[in-house]
Parts: structure tokens; C-alpha cells; sequence
């Protein structure tokens, strides 16, 4: 019976977490869209919610992160977006997941946050590359590719800056205990 209750508390818990992940997501989506930051590439932006994607996936399973990706985006596409903003969201947000979830499946304790977290935007520009692909019916939209990659790279260092701190501070906190690999 006191298994049953402790199981029951984990799964509470990371359901907990996830919904508090997917939230804070969203408004750090909203955030993003009120700065007037001129990224000098169109289409290309910070990507704050990556850095709930990447602590999502440091402290829980693959499957719980999977899920807080897909709340995230359905989330900012009914807020945000039309059925377009949503295909290129899911693309880039699942070829991100796919991409930092390898990552750290591999190389855990021997990859940093930021070289983690530029992957993921590459592969997350990647994705919406492909979104564009099939929406726009045309692979020459893949000469935005080099642009795109760079700027892949220099909001990947942000967002892995930021989720260097954070996780260490998450970690402290009670409701992350046991989740710690």
C-alpha cells in the first residue's frame, strides 16, 4: 500500500511539473512576441520556451517532456497562430525534442546544456525548414538553411546559458527530489 502511495506522489509530481513547464512555456512564448528584437533573419527568434523544453527533458522522462513539447504548442498555436504557425511550431518544436532527447539519452554527463541546446535550435530551425517544405511545396526554401543555422547556433548558446542556471536551481527545490538522475 505504501508503494502504491509513493508511485501515486511520483506521478503526481510529474504531472505537476510538466503542467507548470508547459505554462511557464507559454508565457515566456508571449513574452517573446511583445520584445521588439530584430533578429535580422526573418522568421527567426529566441525561442524562450526551449529553455522549459531542455529542463523538461533534464528531469523527466522522455515521454513526460514529449508531453509538455505538445502541450506548449498547442497551446501557443491556439493563442498565437493559424494551421501553418502550427505545422512549422510542431516541426520544429519535434525535431528539437528528437535532437536534445538523443543528446542527452548519449552523452548526459559529458555534453553541456549550451552545446546540447544549440543542437536543438538547429534541428528545431531544421524542422520548420521541412514544415515550410511541405507546406510551400518546394525545396528551395532550403537556401534559408545557412541563415537559419546560424542563428540556430546563437539562440541555442542563449537558451543552454539560461537552463545552466536553472536547472541547478530547480534542483534544490522539494518538488524536484527524486527526479535527479
Amino acid at each position: 500500500m505504501q508503494r502504491l502511495n509513493e508511485q501515486s506522489n511520483i506521478a503526481l509530481k510529474r504531472t505537476v511539473i510538466v503542467a507548470i513547464f508547459a505554462a511557464v512555456a507559454v508565457v515566456l512564448s508571449m513574452v517573446e512576441s511583445l520584445i521588439p528584437l530584430n533578429m535580422g533573419v526573418p522568421g527567426a527568434k529566441l525561442g524562450l520556451a526551449n529553455i522549459m523544453v531542455l529542463t523538461c527533458l533534464y528531469f523527466l522522462r522522455a515521454r513526460d517532456a514529449m508531453m509538455m513539447v505538445l502541450l506548449k504548442t498547442l497551446l501557443t498555436a491556439f493563442i498565437f497562430g493559424t494551421f501553418s504557425s502550427f505545422l512549422f511550431s510542431i516541426m520544429g518544436a519535434l525535431f528539437s525534442f528528437v535532437a536534445m532527447w538523443f543528446l542527452l539519452l548519449i552523452g548526459r554527463d559529458k555534453l553541456s546544456f549550451i552545446g546540447i541546446s544549440i543542437v536543438g535550435g538547429i534541428a528545431h530551425n531544421i524542422g520548420q525548414l521541412t514544415a515550410a517544405c511541405i507546406y510551400f511545396n518546394t525545396t528551395k526554401i532550403f537556401y534559408y538553411l545557412p541563415m537559419l543555422l546560424i542563428m540556430g547556433v546563437l539562440t541555442g548558446i542563449a537558451v543552454g546559458i539560461a537552463v545552466r542556471y536553472l536547472v541547478p536551481s530547480l534542483s534544490k527545490m522539494s518538488l524536484f527530489e527524486g527526479f535527479l538522475a
